[in-house]
């Protein structure tokens, strides 16, 4: 999944404005402008559509873990990763919605996407370790198709 993708899929799930967006990224020390989040934000094909850079998505994913949790002033910052994968964006989400493996394998099962626990456990090691597993596309978009329907549960059709 691209950044872009995953920052449209969190401002829709948490019905965020453009501002808020910006003042997220704020919360991480990072500028960026109300005209760049929204370039950020258009679809692929839309005019003025501009690629998120990875530096800004683990600016933004920092930021979302201080605006959910609250900055602690004894555990240190969470790093900005210069180059950002599926493993690493599940991993921030994972910390700023205070999710444990079944918390995500209910999200999971939400999207009607089953996995197992070992198979999530093993996205969430180091890489280089001997059960590494990188994140697909397809198990980030289920988790935040799941995670949406968690936070913004639909009305049910009378």
């Amino acid at each position: 999944m691209t950044n872009n993708d995953v920052l449209r899929s969190v401002r829709y799930m948490l019905n965020l404005s453009d501002a808020q967006m910006v003042s997220i990224l704020a919360l991480a020390e990072s500028e960026v402008t109300e005209a760049e989040m929204n370039s950020f934000l258009k679809k692929d094909d839309e005019p003025g559509f501009r690629a998120c850079p990875d530096v800004i998505m683990g600016y933004f994913l920092n930021g979302l873990i201080f605006q959910r949790r609250g900055k602690s002033e004894d555990a240190p910052e969470p790093s900005i990763e210069r180059k950002m994968t599926n493993n690493i964006i599940m991993k921030k989400l994972r910390v700023a919605f205070d999710l444990k493996t079944t918390d995500i394998l209910e999200i999971l099962k939400m999207a009607d996407f089953a996995v197992g626990q070992s198979e999530i456990g093993a996205i969430f090691r180091k890489p280089g370790h001997k059960n590494y597993r990188e994140c697909g596309d397809q198990i980030l978009r289920n988790f935040l198709k799941g995670l949406t329907q968690k936070i913004r549960p639909t009305k049910a059709k009378a």
